[in-house]
């Protein structure tokens, strides 16, 4: 390949980190307007979760693809399933519809975000250009998760959410034609033994069941749940044991039995777990509590994308005076605080204040993910780098998965309670259309007050649960702290 093509590609794998970007912002600041439109707050949690659960699960398959048919055939495939899903999400008629397009979308979406990684290895050889490039990457993505919001608000203002997703379909489609046209290798590399379908088909029933029945809780018969996720763990202990005979396993089970990597997974899942309620519900919260437009509500990830990459960039600093568990420590009592402030904000918060909760969001968050990154392959033995690496990304697609059903479940609680207690006066189809402020005035005005009381109760307990899981990481923090001291203390003596 020429520097030209090598460039053009490059710009075209970029594309692909942008787009994740895109949809992990504007999502969520079209997330009120679909559901008021689809009727489907109560399956918020599913909208969210399907799209993580298809990344997670699909992310280590997509790297044993491309062993066996070429990174480039299998970023083709991952790239065109991202544009599929997202044309269909947009002709979505109802919500059990755009649920099954974004679970397509969710597949796409972890080969897309995977497999350039591996191609920019084989490209740039050079280890400091390849650093170069990973620092656009990073940009690419950190500008399209500031510009997201305001597009995706806009898009919502001025058209409708449909065209949230229709956004998605050009970028896509040129990324993929650009890859055909100038990535070219010489010939496809050697595959590395056989590929564990059964241990990755059993991962991905085990976890999507359990999916299913975290979901189902309060509004399925208990007995019918509590089978659902007994079976998925029963598949799940299944898997495990035959990932101990296989030759290549998709997780080994040698990464459960380092202490210092599992701290590091722990924390992944703690952290990830807790800011994706932020991610979600503080459109909501400003659309829904405030009456702000989409574009308003979107503009409330702005500060957190920001200092998402100042917090970044000023883990290489600190590391000059703290150690590594030190500056994590420092990256999630910035989170601590976050959640402090939503926790202590009333149903009549100043939108000022949802603003400088996501600014130490974002820096919390990004100095948490540097560090954590760094330590996860320091960790880890190093024939156990790569696949540290990408479980790594697994836990922390998981972790957001699982909590935002959970959060769902949370809020679902809080909105049929209050909907009890209104004695008929509230309907769950009038708490659909308050989270959209373009359809509050349909709503009865004399009520709205009463209806926006029973959403910050929702809301509030989510933001209460997300502290509780910051303070666990920070307890499992401290203790980590003492196990560092003491590693250190035993290399001195040394």
């Amino acid at each position: 390949m020429s520097k030209r093509d090598v460039l053009i590609v490059t710009c075209a794998l970029l594309l692909s980190n942008a787009m994740g970007g895109l949809d992990n912002t504007i999502i969520n600041t079209a997330l009120p307007a679909i559901i008021s439109d689809l009727h489907g707050i109560e399956l918020i949690g599913w909208i969210v979760a399907v799209f993580l659960l298809g990344t997670a699960v699909s992310t280590p398959l997509w790297s044993k693809l491309g062993e066996h048919v070429g990174n480039k055939r299998s970023y083709q495939l991952a790239a065109s399933l991202f544009v599929l899903g997202s044309f269909l999400q947009g002709m979505s008629p109802n919500i059990i519809f755009l649920i099954i397009a974004r679970t397509l979308m969710g597949i796409g979406n972890g080969g897309m975000i995977s497999l350039p990684y591996i191609i920019y290895a084989r490209m740039y050889k050079n280890p400091r250009k390849r650093m170069q490039v990973l620092g656009f990457v990073s940009a690419s993505y950190s500008m399209a998760t500031i510009v997201g919001p305001l597009v995706g608000g806009y898009i919502v203002d001025t058209f409708s959410w449909h065209w949230v997703f229709y956004l998605n379909v050009p970028i896509g489609l040129i990324s993929i034609i650009l890859v055909q046209i100038y990535y070219r290798l010489s010939k496809l590399p050697e595959s590395k033994g056989r590929v564990d379908y059964l241990g990755a088909t059993l991962m991905t029933i085990g976890l999507v069941g359990l999916l299913a029945g975290i979901e189902m809780i309060g509004a399925t018969d208990g007995m019918v749940v509590s089978a659902i996720i007994l079976v998925s763990f029963v598949i799940l202990g299944v898997m495990f044991r035959v990932e101990l005979q296989v030759e290549d396993p998709i997780i080994p089970s040698r990464l459960f039995k380092n202490l210092p990597l599992m701290i590091d997974f722990g924390l992944f899942t703690l952290i990830w777990g807790a800011f994706i309620g932020f991610l979600i519900y503080s459109p909501m919260w400003a659309q829904g509590l405030l009456g702000t437009s989409a574009l308003i509500g979107g503009a409330t990830q702005i500060p957190g994308s920001v200092t998402d990459f100042i917090g970044s960039g000023a883990v290489a600093p600190m590391r000059k005076y703290f150690t590594p568990q030190k500056v994590i420590a420092i990256g999630i009592v910035t989170l601590v605080i976050t959640f402090l402030i939503m926790v202590i904000a009333g149903v009549k918060a100043p939108y000022w204040l949802l603003l400088v909760a996501g600014a130490f969001e974002g820096f919390g968050n990004g100095a948490c993910f540097n560090e954590l990154q760094i330590k996860v392959q320091q960790d880890a033995d190093m024939v156990d780098v790569p696949i540290a690496t990408s479980f790594s990304f697994l836990i922390r697609m998981l972790a957001q998965a699982f909590m935002a059903s959970i959060f769902g479940i949370v809020l679902n609680h809080a909105l049929r309670s209050g909907v009890r207690h209104s004695g008929g006066t509230i309907t769950m189809k009038m708490l659909n259309e308050l989270s959209d402020a373009s359809s509050v005035g349909s709503l009865p005005h004399q009520l709205i007050p009463q209806m926006r009381v029973i959403l910050y109760n929702g809301l509030h307990n989510i933001m209460i649960l997300s502290l509780a899981l910051m303070l666990i990481a920070w307890g499992i923090s401290i203790w980590a702290q003492r196990l560092e001291k003491q590693k250190l203390a035993r290399a001195i003596n040394e």
